[in-house]
């Protein structure tokens, strides 16, 4: 028992000793200079956090990005996605494609007609045209930029608006692909020598075009005819430079969309799309650096 007596006493004393006048060991002297101690410390590095940051403010312009290296510019995306670009549905079966055009539905919502009625948008015509300027990224005094409309007609069987399945029903599906918005980003055309020999008799002045193929010779006589729908079937001039979020909020991206019409059913085919211009380049390490890849099959 008195084992036990020592022992809690033992602690008690530590928690408060009455005789040195201590609390935790400590009395309220030492308290109160280790508290201010580390007061200062932590206040001092809060100090050194909150300048580094001001700092860093100084150096960002409010309109353009500082760095913009998450993708190579520009990347090319399409929609729908899918886990490792993999597209695999049933004919017989909607809800294998189901996930496919709801996500088509989704983007292509922005882009109806009731959306583009704002005083901010304006016609740009419905064929390729030079850049518009609407100043520079540090003229504030202009204002908001208008965005140039873009009607989901121009996308024809593709714009989900005759047929709400994207061809996924018939087993021709479509794509829908966009250039990624990068700030003050100007695409250039490509010259006649760097374009594949099915787009060099198309004029592409003012365009990006786009071209999709096979990426494996096996699947070369599998992919039958691909058609492009668009502003000249391809991405037009006439949307670029885009200005931010903060000046261009109306802006939308001008769409391309690939029309698969004959794909050999039940087997799995790989497919290589690209948009060529004078400064997009290709990188096998970043598959949507100007390319992407996407495989279908389609079950019948």
């Amino acid at each position: 028992m008195s084992g036990n007596k020592d022992n809690d006493g033992g602690w008690r004393s530590f928690v408060w000793n009455s005789e040195k006048k201590e609390f935790l060991g400590r009395t309220g002297g030492s308290w109160i200079k280790i508290l201010l101690f580390y007061v200062i410390f932590y206040g001092c590095l809060a100090g050194i956090f909150i300048g580094t940051i001001q700092a860093m403010l100084l150096t960002l312009n409010d309109y353009k990005p500082k760095y913009q290296d998450r993708v190579a510019p520009p990347g090319l995306s399409h929609t729908p996605r899918s886990d490792k670009s993999e597209i695999v549905f049933t004919l017989s079966d909607p809800e294998s494609y189901k996930k496919y055009t709801q996500t088509m539905r989704d983007l292509l919502k922005l882009y109806d007609d009731e959306k583009q009625t704002d005083q901010m948008f304006e016609d740009c015509g419905d064929t390729p045209r030079s850049y518009i300027e609407r100043g520079t990224l540090e003229e504030d005094s202009t204002g908001q930029r208008k965005a140039c409309r873009f009607k989901r007609t121009w996308l024809q069987s593709c714009s989900g608006l005759s047929d709400s399945t994207f061809g996924f029903k018939e087993g021709k599906p479509c794509l829908i692909v966009k250039l990624n918005r990068i700030v003050n980003f100007k695409p250039r055309s490509p010259s006649n020598e760097t374009l594949p020999d099915d787009l060099k008799s198309i004029p592409s002045n003012n365009l990006i075009p786009i071209h999709c193929k096979n990426k494996r010779e096996e699947d070369a006589d599998k992919i039958g005819e691909i058609k492009y729908y668009g502003v000249g079937e391809g991405f037009p001039l006439q949307y670029y430079p885009y200005y931010g979020k903060r000046v261009h909020p109306q802006y939308l991206q001008p769409l391309v969309a690939i029309h698969f019409t004959n794909l050999t059913f039940d087997e799995e085919l790989r497919i290589e799309c690209k948009a060529y211009g004078e400064n997009i380049k290709f990188s096998e390490k970043d598959r949507y650096q100007g390319r992407f890849d996407v495989k279908f099959t389609v079950n019948s």
